[in-house]
């Protein structure tokens, strides 16, 4: 059989592959257009958040998702606080194919690998916090120009302003825990314009890029339950290494030691 032979069903494979993915691109365009401010309110309880309400109780697109994981939520929080978005292959292809639309200019790396540190370092700020457990980040921006600016506010202005031509966003990243040893990782994202113009800009900014935005959600979710598992097994390989001897008060360590003079001792030490 002739190499054109082989390449002709194959090209054909292609073509059709990539004429199904541009008709599924502009259907949800569409479908996104057509959506846009109808977003509601969550009606579930474990999916309801009273600090994003704080700032935006009123919002024109929403967006949440979750998983489970299999470590306490101060873990998952800790991981989900730290994750580097720019170790994942296809969000660093989202980021490049955004300045390609945008025709933007190259993002600069990062100072800090850490997601928090990262997005503070381009304008996101603090609007409120519950240690180890919740954090709501928020801006105000433009995001149909080519480089965008994030704007911090302080969290008492943010949700009073409603200067013309902007586009308030907010988004938190929480952990619920379930029992001791598991609990479910939220995140989620509310907007809304300040004005009509600036409502139209944007409708059509997420019609045609939200595909992206809510793959990158997608895309962060599994490294981050696996990141968060590993750092709690990592915990309770550490904390199973003591164990507590009754009626004693002594405790028994599962590897030798040294003693102070640098003499190796065995594992018990009685009453220290």
């Amino acid at each position: 059989m002739s190499t054109k032979a082989i390449l002709r069903p194959v090209g054909r494979w292609l073509g059709a592959g990539v004429g199904l993915a541009a008709a599924s691109y502009a259907a949800y365009v569409g479908y996104a257009w057509l959506r846009y401010g109808e977003a509601t309110a969550a009606t579930r309880p474990e999916e309801q958040d009273a600090l994003m309400d704080r700032f935006i109780p009123k919002y024109e697109i929403a967006e949440r998702h979750q998983i489970r994981v299999d470590a306490p939520a101060d873990i998952t929080f800790e991981a989900a606080t730290e994750t580097n978005l720019q170790q994942s292959p296809i969000i660093r292809a989202i980021f490049k194919a955004r300045e390609w639309i945008m025709r933007s200019h190259p993002a600069g790396r990062p100072d800090s690998a850490s997601f928090i540190a990262q997005m503070r370092g381009i304008g996101w700020g603090v609007l409120a916090e519950v240690p180890g457990r919740e954090i709501v980040m928020g801006a105000v921006t433009q995001p149909w120009m080519a480089d965008v600016v994030f704007r911090p506010l302080p969290p008492e202005e943010f949700a009073m302003f409603d200067d013309p031509g902007y586009v308030k966003i907010v988004w938190t990243l929480r952990a619920d825990p379930v029992g001791s040893t598991r609990s479910v990782f939220h995140t989620e994202t509310r907007a809304v314009a300040t004005d009509g113009m600036a409502r139209a800009k944007f409708r059509r900014y997420w019609s045609l890029l939200s595909p992206g935005i809510i793959l990158i959600r997608w895309a962060s979710l599994r490294p981050l339950k696996a990141d968060a598992e590993r750092r709690a097994k990592g915990r309770t390989y550490v904390d199973s290494r003591w164990t507590f001897r009754q009626p004693s008060s002594s405790f028994v360590a599962d590897s030798s030691r040294e003693d102070r003079g640098g003499r190796a001792r065995s594992g018990a030490w009685a009453d220290l």
